[in-house]
């Protein structure tokens, strides 16, 4: 009788480990499905970006063709310049992209093996 009750104890206690075990990888994939929502949705956050260079190019645009309508004779120099604007908001348009593939690709969270 007595060796079945300490091989029950035995069989109790490493289920408890086991147990406690699985507890803390559950907690642990939890975590890493967390960061995986919180990465696609920093990714999403980055990409809004570009509707706000959408924008700007469209008033770049719209403020050249205003000027040319007022005054014709500087329409070469304010081209230029609506070039110089359209470039630099489209630079800035091309750092959403960048972020979001940053945040997908690069930065990986990393499973305890």
């Amino acid at each position: 009788m007595e060796v079945q009750a300490q091989v029950l104890r035995i069989i109790n206690k490493k289920s408890k480990k086991e147990q406690r075990r699985k507890n803390v990888t559950r907690k642990v994939f939890s975590r890493l499905e967390m960061l995986e929502g919180a990465k696609s949705i920093g990714a999403g956050a980055a990409t809004i970006a570009l509707a706000g260079a959408a924008v700007g190019i469209g008033n770049v645009l719209s403020s050249l063709i205003h000027s040319m309508a007022r005054n014709p004779s500087l329409a070469k120099q304010s081209f230029g310049y609506a070039i110089l604007g359209f470039a630099l908001t489209e630079a800035i348009a091309l750092f959403a992209p960048m972020m979001a593939f940053l945040i997908s690709f690069i930065f990986r969270s990393h499973k305890k093996s």
